[in-house]
């Protein structure tokens, strides 16, 4: 996640997040100490100390594959979602609205028994096509044809800034079309990975039973063989994490050179792209492999291939029969859940899927009031000063580099809450009992919305989160830090609470999101948005040196036996993560403008603020669920994210005392301090 704004340095640091002085009631602590381990010391393992007891008592629901601060507050977003989606079925609605589009769509989702009359029928004009391929100039056009659908393909196609020219809009194409989570399900040796491999086939093998395919079981194995050739030439997380090595512009002519087995031409006609005169291919060596596969591969494997990536999309939308094969594969096989989300909970996803804003400019109205607005604004403005004098001073960073961080951080824009204007569905046909069919044409208004904004300037107004998501983003592209209003809640954001929980909570995810722009892949971007060097060699060479370090540190984290975190995978937000709780406790003492901090329930002011952060990461996750995130997710797990951060502070050596032999000691020449 990433989040944060526009460095104003002349901003009085005295601004307090939880507007203390106009709360007449005593301030809590903020931090839950019902939950405190005291078994364990926080020495140790200041995550345990916070949330073990919660952790031990806490079952994990079986419809979810993990639990925690994150995930009840989503759970409370879809309740609240919810409640203004049944409002709006249960009001007359004008035709063509907003409020008329979410209605009907949740409507169409929740109705069960038209699904199960429709049975496999919905998605039978899409298996024609595919069997209607002929030759392989069909094929590429039917894999064009196919961006305009919600399918996961070898090769998608987005459309996004032009990291030469980030005022400006460009194509991009990149590697996909696999059915498991990551290349790694497919070609590891690892028995869970072995097991997942196992369950795919059968689901895949279900999946073309039910919709009355020939020979199914032996379709599924030529579909997996398949995609595990596919894997093979695919880049691992760990090279797609390289801004510059994945940014490869090709003209229109240049393209038959990068690729010569891929019928470019065709396909990029039939994807609504005739006239598209360049493409940035993030993976070229991969492009290049997969066009050999297509022309190689006997036709009858693509096609199977196509329509189990296009039943495999449609098996949420149609009969009870399809939904269960789906979640035997994507809930149970590969996250531990057992029973299925509440059919209401995954309506509520796919209106915030297809209709986000539609659904948002409600919600936000109803749900965030605009003093939080104000408060996280006086918080961020702390921050960002934090941020500033902490350039100032990194040992590391010669001047010409530190000039040019104060200037990147100066351009920062800051995105609180909700958009400044709404997206616009008027072209979108949305129809209370046509849901396999709103879903599809969601799919390509969104599809269609991308491609009507090349040529036209970048609108720096859009934002790539909805108000009721719960998570927070930093862009590059856009040199911003966004913050969606669901996220600004209890325990990230207490009003109630002092000042010290607030900046250990949402204090420290601002810094982390502030600090996506100076971690490995974001400090390689200018304030501008553009991918350019703005760094001497010799403080490049120091800032490697210290990530090295912090690679290291999360490499020796086993969360499951024989699995380890990829540092290099995770060094983006082990980055932020450490770097947002260095500066978030520095804007917190900024805070106290020279005062004491009060002892409250026993616990100084830092020790409530590493507390507090400790807490903000409570939580625990099914064992296939970890192997997943672990093999895909650049976030470290949750414990490691509490752990490996404030190890690195010296705030928390003094809070705690940390001596030699605590687990959590390390002396303060190993301490890693970026930024």
């Amino acid at each position: 996640m990433k989040l944060f704004r526009l460095a104003a340095i002349t901003v009085a640091v005295s601004l307090s997040l939880s507007a203390q002085a106009a709360i007449s009631e005593p301030l809590t602590a903020g931090v839950d100490k019902s939950q405190f381990d005291t078994s364990v010391r926080p020495q140790d393992n200041v995550f345990d100390y916070v949330n073990g007891p919660w952790i031990k008592a806490t079952p994990i629901p079986a419809d979810q594959f993990a639990i925690g601060a994150f995930y009840t507050l989503r759970d409370e977003s879809e309740a609240r979602s919810k409640t203004l989606l049944e409002t709006a079925m249960a009001t007359a609605q004008t035709p063509g609205s907003d409020e008329q589009k979410i209605a009907d769509l949740y409507r169409s989702y929740m109705d069960e028994a038209r699904l199960e009359k429709l049975g496999a029928a919905p998605v039978k004009p899409a298996l024609t096509q595919i069997d209607q391929i002929a030759n392989l100039h069909d094929l590429f056009a039917t894999l064009g044809k196919l961006q305009y659908v919600s399918i996961d393909l070898p090769l998608n196609i987005g459309v996004g800034q032009d990291p030469d020219d980030a005022r400006r809009y460009e194509v991009g194409v990149n590697q996909g079309g696999l059915g498991l989570p990551d290349r790694d399900y497919y070609l590891s040796d690892d028995a869970r990975f072995a097991k997942a491999r196992e369950a795919y086939v059968a689901y895949l093998t279900r999946l073309f039973t039910l919709a009355g395919e020939k020979a199914p079981a032996e379709q599924a194995k030529t579909v997996m063989a398949l995609e595990t050739a596919i894997a093979q030439v695919q880049w691992t997380n760990v090279e797609n994490r390289d801004p510059v090595k994945t940014h490869n512009p090709r003209t229109r002519a240049a393209l038959p050179k990068t690729a010569p087995d891929f019928d470019w031409n065709t396909w990029l006609d039939n994807a609504g792209l005739g006239s598209v005169a360049q493409v940035d291919i993030s993976q070229p060596t991969y492009a290049e492999a997969l066009g050999q596969l297509l022309k190689k591969q006997p036709l009858a494997t693509w096609q199977s291939y196509l329509k189990a990536r296009a039943l495999d999309a449609a098996a949420p939308l149609l009969s009870k029969d399809f939904v269960q094969a789906h979640f035997a594969l994507h809930g149970t096989a590969l996250t531990g859940a057992t029973e299925q989300r509440a059919r209401w909970k995954r309506g509520v996803s796919a209106v915030n899927g297809s209709l986000g804003d539609a659904l948002g400019k409600p919600w936000a109205a109803a749900y965030f009031p605009p003093e939080s607005k104000a408060r996280m604004e006086a918080l961020v403005a702390n921050l960002l000063k934090a941020y500033q004098q902490s350039i100032e001073t990194v040992s590391w960073m010669s001047p010409p580099t530190r000039v040019q961080a104060q200037k990147k951080l100066a351009a920062y824009t800051t995105k609180i809450g909700y958009p400044s204007k709404w997206r616009d569905y008027s072209a979108l046909e949305i129809k209370p009992d046509d849901l396999f069919g709103n879903m599809t044409r969601s799919a390509a208004y969104r599809y269609q919305y991308d491609l009507n904004r090349l040529g036209k300037p970048v609108d720096r107004t859009e934002w790539g989160m909805y108000p009721q998501t719960v998570n927070a983003y930093y862009n590059p592209a856009m040199n911003e830090i966004v913050f969606p209003a669901a996220i600004l809640q209890a325990p990230f954001f207490n009003p109630k609470a002092d000042d010290a929980a607030n900046y250990g909570g949402i204090g420290a995810v601002i810094g982390h999101e502030i600090s996506h722009g100076f971690d490995d892949q974001g400090s390689q971007y200018d304030g501008d948005g553009n991918l350019k060097n703005w760094w001497t060699p010799a403080d490049r060479t120091a800032f490697e040196a210290l990530t090295s370090k912090l690679v290291a540190q999360y490499d020796a984290y086993e969360p499951l036996p024989g699995k380890h975190v990829n540092g290099k995978l995770t060094l983006g937000e082990n980055i932020a993560d450490l770097s947002g709780l260095q500066i978030a406790y520095k804007a917190y003492h900024l805070s106290l403008n020279g005062k004491p901090a009060p002892v409250i329930d026993g616990l100084t002011g830092d020790q409530r603020f590493f507390l507090a952060f400790a807490q903000i990461w409570r939580g625990k996750m099914r064992d296939a669920a970890l192997l997943r995130q672990v093999a895909t997710d650049p976030h470290s797990p949750l414990q490691f994210r509490a752990i490996g951060a404030s190890m690195n502070s010296d705030g928390f050596a003094e809070a705690f005392g940390t001596k030699p032999g605590d687990k959590m000691y390390k002396a303060p020449q190993d301490r890693i301090h970026m930024w």
